[in-house]
């Protein structure tokens, strides 16, 4: 009987090292599981890091750059001028190490103190529901530009109110089109804003462009002494904003330096 009870005794303490065992599984099993999910969300943030990293970068290094502005009279003869600026020439560039930019996503803000117009590309139709009234991808830029400043549609209405325009001036890739305008480092673009002001409607002549003296009012005034304040807003990058004050006097000039 002592040795039966001495050999149950031996059996019984096995239990613990059963028990211990248990414990020790359950341990591995939920360290897998804390693994796992440890994991799974490190690859998680290594992607949103990634994705935010590209999205940082693009924001810095894509900015556009004004390289000059011009402001053109509307005319009937070489004596007789509006008394406004009628047409803005934008020489535009990107900074060194600059992302392409779409000038179908860029929006322009431009205001004379005291009128304000956003304006986007002749050809995108995505914020109005329609491009620009006559607006054509494969016709040329001074065909589009006329459009520009004489076309009108039901909705959004007057060309020169709601859109501008772009031809290119240096374009080594040829990236830029009239139907995709894509700049890249070390293009330069001439952008065309519309300011026709409508006390100077009627004249026949704008730049390079014969009207017929059917142009269209811009809503904005730059006549002598304005200050006139321009943002670019691109899909992408830093916001670009030029501030400038046209002259006293026009005088006789058909093109007038306005900045830089």
């Amino acid at each position: 009987m002592a040795r039966e009870r001495s050999s149950l005794r031996a059996d019984t303490s096995a239990q613990i090292g059963i028990g211990t065992l248990i414990i020790f599984i359950a341990m591995v099993l939920i360290a897998a599981v804390a693994a796992s999910v440890l994991i799974q969300t490190s690859g998680v943030l290594q992607q949103m890091a990634h994705a935010t990293g590209k999205q940082a970068t693009q924001e810095v290094s894509s900015n556009l750059v004004i390289k000059s502005i011009e402001g053109i009279r509307a005319k009937n003869s070489s004596t007789s001028m509006a008394q406004n600026i009628s047409l803005l020439k934008l020489k535009v560039g990107l900074n060194v190490g600059s992302s392409p930019v779409d000038l179908n996503q860029l929006v322009i803000s431009i205001s004379d103190g005291t009128n304000y117009n956003d304006l986007i590309y002749g050809n995108n139709e995505k914020l109005y529901g329609t491009a620009m009234s006559n607006f054509s991808s494969s016709a040329s830029a001074e065909t589009n530009l006329e459009k520009l400043l004489v076309g009108t549609q039901s909705s959004p209405g007057d060309n020169a109110q709601h859109f501008f325009t772009a031809s290119k001036i240096r374009d080594e890739d040829v990236s830029f089109s009239q139907g995709s305008p894509i700049i890249n480092t070390g293009d330069l673009v001439t952008i065309y804003v519309s300011t026709v002001s409508g006390g100077d409607l009627g004249y026949t002549t704008i730049g390079p462009i014969n009207t017929g003296g059917s142009q269209k009012d811009s809503t904005l005034d730059i006549g002598p002494r304005t200050t006139v304040n321009l943002v670019f807003t691109p899909e992408a990058g830093t916001i670009t904003s030029a501030e400038f004050v046209t002259p006293s006097s026009y005088g006789t000039k058909e093109t007038i330096q306005l900045y830089p």
